[in-house]
């Protein structure tokens, strides 16, 4: 066949796919495809920035009063959402999770504590569990020194007895607390927040003692400067500061209880930033009533946001609340690492932040 033919064919063929396929491709929509939106119900209130980019990304309805929501309020929420992100306040348990909509497939929890959620029910409804680690360290490991610093030093009680207008200037014997420089500090938990406080430590010059599950890696070891000691119990009797940075779980339930407080030496401080759980508060502050203990710094209780009324009584104890974390940039960054589970959940791929049986 000539060229001429072959080419005058062509131009038969592209006139009956304009006459045959062109009016139908002028019908379809081809704007360039809108991807999936999930579904995402997030129980507080979070930073504006995360808010607005939630809002573009996701079908993302977020809690405007910012109260924290009942157990009915949870369990509509997981009866309508794909993606519910929580946060401490919110207790997850095994019958909200029975009882969640079929659709929801990914818990994304902003923080990185996950014991307020009931991980083996979660597994067995294949719903995924992600948090965001990392994040917080440096934040929660300031706001610890500045415990380790306010609890001996009496920061507090200086600032009270300004603002009462009875100071009479200073005096030789007024308003003594203890060194920080040369005191051992042993930090419960040595994970990314435990070794970020035995870098600070070592600033202030304490020597740093640790217990953890398993022994830092030599490397790790060797740059936090820090002694292991397998035993718990026999690292306590050689401290003058315990600093509390464990999760919480069923083992770490009242780690620090009345039996090993006995243990802690009469001019010892607590500090604890971690989970209001892991230390017996009835015993801590019997404890301090005692005189067994010399005082505290606590950003966590055990029955958040009620508070004991003998603690508030304790002019030898540091109450914060609860705000290791608040700073703008940590709130971001949380919020980021949540969209980012989200998003790669959404695009059919693991989340980076998932939670596996045994991260505890």
């Amino acid at each position: 066949m000539c060229r001429s033919c072959i080419a005058k064919r062509g131009r038969d063929l592209q006139a009956v796919l304009d006459d045959v396929i062109g009016p139908v491709l002028a019908n379809l929509d081809m704007a360039e495809p809108r991807p999936r939106r999930p579904r995402v119900i997030v129980t507080r209130r979070l930073t504006p920035s995360i808010e607005t980019r939630m809002a573009e990304l996701f079908d993302a309805r977020c809690n405007q009063d910012d109260t924290p929501f009942d157990r009915a309020q949870l369990a509509a929420a997981m009866a309508e959402a794909e993606v519910l992100v929580p946060t401490i306040t919110d207790h997850i348990d095994a019958g909200l999770i029975a009882g969640a909509g079929d659709q929801l497939k990914l818990i994304a929890n902003f923080g990185n504590g996950i014991d307020h959620i009931d991980l083996k029910a979660a597994r067995a409804r294949n719903i995924i569990v992600t948090n965001t680690p990392g994040v917080l360290t440096e934040d929660t490991a300031d706001m610890t020194m500045a415990l380790v610093l306010a609890a001996p030093r009496r920061l507090v009680d200086g600032e009270r007895l300004i603002r009462s207008g009875g100071w009479r200037g200073w005096a030789p014997t007024a308003m003594l607390g203890h060194r920080i420089n040369g005191k051992r500090l042993g930090i419960v938990g040595m994970g990314r927040i435990g070794q970020a406080v035995a870098r600070r430590a070592r600033g202030f010059g304490m020597a740093v003692h640790y217990h953890n599950r398993k022994r830092l890696p030599e490397g790790a070891e060797r740059d936090s400067k820090a002694l292991f000691w397998p035993s718990l119990d026999a690292m306590l009797g050689e401290i003058d500061i315990l600093s509390i940075h464990c999760p919480h779980t069923p083992e770490t339930h009242h780690l620090i209880d009345a039996r090993r407080l006995a243990l802690l030496p009469s001019h010892a401080y607590l500090i604890n930033i971690a989970r209001g759980e892991i230390v017996d508060e009835a015993a801590l502050i019997d404890a301090l009533e005692a005189g067994r203990i010399a005082g505290a710094g606590l950003d966590v209780y055990g029955n958040e946001p009620a508070l004991d009324a003998r603690l508030l009584a304790r002019p030898d104890v540091v109450l914060l609340p609860h705000m290791a974390s608040a700073t703008f940039e940590a709130r971001d960054a949380t919020g980021e690492k949540v969209i980012a589970n989200i998003r790669f959940w959404s695009d059919g791929h693991r989340p980076p932040d998932q939670i596996f049986e045994g991260w505890l």
